[in-house]
């Protein structure tokens, strides 16, 4: 056989593989790239419960661009203003002043003095004020040392000095001539001792080497010590390369996970499993999950604070308890890669998730979301109180920031009421909640029914309590059948004096009409019922039972009548079956037998315990003899304890008693 040839025959499988690969590589993708042993740290958190952090690389802490430009302001406002000493114009003048001597010896007399005062303590060119709070270097080739700038003269101040000792206007002329600069500034060294302190400056505000312990068990948090955790953690997600085999091994064992979860519905599910739209809503769960805690965790939001209770309350409400459990179970297994601790994890969520399935067993009043809440938040602190006290941080029990996630989780739960009406139009499912609204007698349909056509409408409410109290005892939802059984019969509305239990003793038109033609209106009366459910906008789930509480049978009155009427044995039975399908699961199946049950025993002449037995026996055989529950997962336990049932409620219906033998 071809590939393509196995695909077009096992289509609907292959459909199921595809949906769990992409899944799977949603999941994958979103998975984190190395095992987790800390997570990032919120404002709450106020001790370190994991093992002392050593670190695996090293931890630079960047500055920011203002950072760097504020330093190297402050590098060129403290840099230091380099001088070194220059003797040579200072000889040349006094060769030239000593030379005033044979020429204008009274004047040398006089400046002489004055010179050697200035010369002695020595002249520096001038800076500018606001570099006077800047080092002042003297520089002599190998050393550089600090000096004083107002301990030597400048040539200004050197003038100020003479101008108050020398009285003669030709003599200051001749003084300013011999005025020399010793200490002058160096601009190429003072700029190249600049230009390596900004190329030194650091890119990083804080340097940790790898193997420094970062911060210890049990330790306080500080905000420090926070930024620090938290950028490390961030650090180390940025830098963990995802190679192909890390993701591909990720990838399998992903797909192996929810590959268990189909495997689950094939063997223990199937309705659902035969359905894909069922499938994908139960396989978006994890994926939602997996995408929850990357965002919690990248953001460094409280994990805990994620509300898993709500999976199982959402996929009870549309399936049943052991599914909503397997589900919760495929889920945290999932979401346990993004966890430190992940047998407390595990332990929280799973405990407090069947908890929680206690509660919503039965999800029937807005109540219980609230009593699930509370239920969670108390599951939750207890599990968490009792691991820390054996396993985990005692300091953690005291700290109320540590209840918070808790809490917050608890008061998502309340979201379950919109989740639910959300999953109802996106997917087509059908909540309990939904199934109150469609038993309420005030809706249109059960109404119409109850006002135009008592009859069936009483004939549907004891079908109804007869499958909803089998239902309770096989296991299946009693809600639903019960529903289902009310609008069962909706098409007979259209033609309501052609079915006994509306004419009564009076007058039947089908003696006026050939046996072919009454069994045509019988039998449309299913498809009548279809498309008025489809015109009032019912959830196929409640069609279904419309669809199937006839199956395949065939309207035997009148094909008998006919085969007496052409006096022949050999009948094409097509015209007097019901088009079907036949019922597929629990409910329909219960629904197909207690209509008939309830029809047939309208017509017992006398109603005492063996009639009632043997009316139950025989139409329930029937049925089965007629394969009308091949296909419902209904087991000969379920049978026997259907036909009890039944008795028990017809006996009481029509008060009939128990012959018990008399004593002589």
């Amino acid at each position: 056989m071809s590939i393509l040839s196995f695909i077009r025959n096992k289509h609907n499988f292959v459909f199921k593989l595809i949906v769990v690969f992409i899944f799977s590589l949603v999941i994958t993708f979103f998975l984190p790239k190395k095992a987790v042993n800390y997570h990032e740290l919120t404002e709450f958190e106020a001790i370190w419960t994991y093992p002392d952090l050593i670190l695996e690389e090293d931890l630079l802490i960047s500055k920011t661009k203002k950072e760097i430009d504020d330093e190297k302001s402050e590098l060129i406002t403290q840099a230091p203003i380099y001088f070194q000493e220059n003797k040579n114009e200072l000889t040349l003048k006094l060769q030239e002043f000593e030379k005033l001597k044979t020429e204008n010896n009274s004047s040398y007399r006089i400046i002489k003095p004055i010179l050697d005062s200035i010369y002695k303590i020595g002249i520096i060119e001038s800076v500018e004020p606001n570099d006077l709070t800047k080092p002042l270097l003297l520089y002599d080739g190998v050393y550089a040392k600090q000096l004083v700038y107002n301990n030597y003269f400048t040539i200004q101040s050197a003038i100020e000095y003479a101008s108050d000792k020398i009285n003669s206007v030709d003599d200051k002329t001749l003084f300013l001539n011999y005025l020399s600069i010793i200490y002058y500034k160096n601009n190429t060294l003072t700029q190249h001792f600049l230009d390596e302190k900004l190329n030194s400056v650091s890119l990083y505000k804080f340097v940790y080497r790898k193997g420094t312990c970062l911060i210890k068990q049990n330790e306080k948090l500080t905000k420090n010590t926070k930024f620090l955790i938290n950028r490390y953690i961030n650090q180390q997600s940025k830098t963990s390369p995802n190679t192909l085999i890390k993701f591909t091994s990720q990838l399998v064992l992903v797909i192996f996970i929810l590959i268990i979860l189909m495997g689950y519905l094939y063997y223990f599910r199937k309705p659902i499993f035969g359905n894909n739209q069922q499938i994908i809503f139960l396989l978006i769960i994890p994926v939602i999950c997996v995408l929850a805690l990357a965002f919690i965790t990248k953001y460094g939001l409280l994990i805990y604070s994620f509300p898993f209770m709500l999976i199982p309350i959402l996929v009870r409400v549309f399936f049943d308890g052991r599914t909503a459990l397997f589900t919760l179970l495929i889920s945290v297994l999932m979401c346990c890669f993004f966890i430190s601790d992940k047998f407390q994890f595990v332990l929280l969520q799973l405990l407090t998730g069947i908890s929680t399935l206690f509660v919503v067993a039965e999800m029937r009043k807005r109540q219980q979301l609230i009593n699930a809440a509370v239920i969670s938040l108390i599951i939750y602190s207890v599990l968490f109180i009792l691991y820390n006290l054996g396993f985990g941080n005692v300091e953690l029990i005291l700290l109320k920031s540590s209840y918070l996630p808790f809490l917050i989780s608890t008061v998502l739960i309340l979201l379950a009421y919109p989740l639910i009406l959300l999953c109802e139009k996106l997917f087509g499912f059908i909540s309990d909640f939904k199934l109150l609204e469609l038993c309420d007698l005030s809706q249109p349909l059960l109404r119409q029914l109850s006002q135009d056509v008592p009859g069936t409408f009483q004939h549907s409410l004891q079908v109804a309590n007869l499958a909803e109290e089998a239902i309770y005892y096989i296991g299946g939802n009693t809600l639903l059948v019960r529903t289902g059984a009310l609008y069962h019969d909706i098409g007979k509305i259209n033609n309501p004096h052609f079915f006994t239990e509306n004419v009564g003793n009076s007058y039947s038109p089908h003696l006026e009409m050939q046996p072919l033609e009454s069994a045509k209106i019988i039998i449309n009366h299913v498809i009548d019922g279809i498309e008025m459910a489809k015109k009032h906008n019912l959830p196929e789930s409640i069609i279904d039972f419309i669809r199937t509480h006839h199956g395949t049978t065939s309207v035997g009155y009148f094909l008998q009548l006919y085969q007496k009427q052409n006096n022949t044995l050999v009948v094409d039975e097509t015209e007097f079956k019901y088009k079907g399908p036949i019922p597929f699961s629990k409910e329909t199946a219960v629904l197909m037998l207690a209509d008939g049950v309830e029809a047939a025993s309208r017509s017992l002449n006398h109603y005492d315990a063996v009639s009632i037995s043997e009316l139950v026996d025989n139409i329930i055989d029937y049925k089965i003899k007629q394969n009308q529950l091949i296909n419902a997962d209904v087991t000969f336990k379920d049978i026997t304890t259907i036909k009890k049932i039944f008795k028990k409620r017809l006996l009481n219906i029509y008060h009939a008693r128990i012959a018990y033998p008399s004593s002589n």
